[in-house]
């Protein structure tokens, strides 16, 4: 008598986002060999098996966090990410950087968040009218630097104290991130490429982190987490 493998609706869904597709094997980092599965079309394929292993046990990590009251600083940088990771954050009143990683964020905290104060007292300052004491010119200088100061830090409005976790797409990509977290002893969740050295991040999930769909698919697996976590913690 035969007997049938009952599907995993979690691997089902992760190869329909195409998270199984690395990159050629010339850019495999050789810490990702164990997950791979083989070769198509000269792209490299990760086992949605050992990722979904990964997944799932990143996703324990994130409950705790929340059910915790944690903080997570959402990280990416790149184009196929920018939009992902601030609406994600954005739905969780998480903080988040879609952009470029601006120096010192862990490393010089601090200073970072007196930045950020200044760019919350601008906006305060303009919302309650306090600028119309100002000529139309100096207003115009204002404003000009409130986009300014809001494309790099409105993200980190959130972050009032250091996080208890960064959640990365391509710490490849994303190193100086990863090494700010890895000098404050922060853990790293991170969706990595074939291309990424699996080693320098503590809940390395190995994927696609190239396409939008397989980014949003990761993404929204960790948000989804997070929120039970955090309705654990509301009970």
């Amino acid at each position: 008598m035969e007997t049938t493998t009952k599907p995993n609706p979690l691997i089902e869904a992760m190869f329909k986002a195409g998270a199984h597709f690395g990159y050629t094997r010339s850019r495999r980092h050789p810490s990702v060999k164990p997950y791979l599965w083989g070769v198509k079309n000269k792209i490299e394929i990760f086992n949605l098996e050992k990722t979904s292993e990964s997944l799932e046990e990143a996703g324990l990590f994130v409950k705790d966090i929340a059910r915790n009251g944690g903080v997570i600083l959402f990280v990416g940088g790149k184009q196929e990410s920018q939009d992902i990771v601030r609406k994600a954050a954005e739905s969780i009143e998480m903080p988040y950087i879609a952009g470029r990683w601006l120096g010192g964020i862990l490393t010089n905290f601090s200073q970072i968040r007196k930045q950020v104060s200044a760019y919350e007292d601008h906006l305060s300052k303009r919302e309650k009218g306090e600028f119309v004491k100002y000529t139309k010119m100096e207003r115009l200088l204002l404003d000009r630097k409130i986009e300014r100061m809001h494309k790099l830090f409105s993200g980190l409005v959130p972050l009032k104290d250091m996080p208890a976790a960064l959640f990365v797409i391509d710490p490849r990509r994303e190193h100086i991130a990863v090494s700010e977290a890895q000098a404050k002893k922060i853990p790293v969740i991170a969706l990595c490429g074939s291309d990424c050295n699996l080693k320098d991040v503590e809940h390395a999930m190995p994927g696609n982190d190239a396409s939008i769909a397989s980014i949003s698919f990761f993404v929204d697996t960790i948000i989804k987490a997070f929120k039970e976590g955090k309705s654990v913690k509301s009970q």
